[in-house]
């Protein structure tokens, strides 16, 4: 009989282990961004060093301290919202957490989007790319707002896919590393083009990632009118 059981614990073990996966994954996505955003706001707290492309943020820092604080709380947490088993364990931690996560990635958007609109566009920013901005951006915001209002309604299925959306939206900047970097590691710096093809790919990239896993996820019963 204790084989039997040590079977079932280890199997639990690797199914924790397992369903750990994806949020440090995602953490991982988001630690190069995290990172280099607390060094910005060191430089903001001390004063410098003020470089070309940094004066902006120093003349007016307080949509960019916004934008990283908030980006930080939503990386972070929203990646543990992936975690299901805790989510499954702790349901009460899981609807603190989204507390913080809604509020903090409607900040990250709308602050994006100022900074977008009114910081003074640096050399290689095209028109494109101001216009993917603005358009990922906006569809933060939206499937955020949808996922609130879904839960509010008790429709967990809808909530789960437009969060998903939504976060996959908010890690455009992990994944842009991804595209960006191997293009300026064998050919420099891109020009405006390309760098805005390139930063647009890592939002495409993780919107398909995002439907893929909205897709093949476990099918939840629609809410009962008593529920609703």
């Amino acid at each position: 009989m204790e084989r039997p059981a040590l079977a079932r614990s280890t199997a639990a073990g690797g199914n924790r282990r397992a369903g750990w996966l994806v949020p440090a994954a995602l953490i991982a996505l988001s630690a190069v961004p995290v990172i280099a955003g607390s060094t910005r706001l060191g430089q903001l707290a001390g004063g410098g060093p003020i470089t070309h492309d940094s004066v902006r943020y120093f003349a007016t820092p307080a949509p960019v301290v916004a934008h990283i604080v908030s980006v930080t709380l939503f990386s972070v947490l929203g990646a543990l919202q992936f975690a299901h088993g805790l989510r499954r364990r702790r349901p009460a931690w899981h609807r603190a957490a989204g507390r913080l996560v809604v509020p903090s990635g409607l900040v990250s958007a709308f602050s994006g989007l100022w900074m977008t609109l009114f910081y003074p566009p640096l050399q290689n920013d095209s028109a494109l790319l101001v216009g993917l901005r603005l358009v990922f951006g906006t569809l933060m915001i939206v499937s955020l707002v949808l996922g609130f209002a879904a839960i509010r309604r008790r429709n967990v299925a809808r909530h789960r896919a437009w969060m998903t959306r939504g976060y996959a939206i908010g890690m455009g900047a992990g994944t842009q590393l991804l595209t960006v970097g191997p293009w300026m590691a064998l050919a420099g710096e891109p020009g405006p083009l390309p760098r805005a093809l390139l930063m647009g790919a890592g939002w495409v990239i993780n919107l398909v990632v995002a439907e893929w896993a909205v897709r093949r996820g476990p099918r939840l019963p629609a809410p009962s009118r008593r529920a609703r």
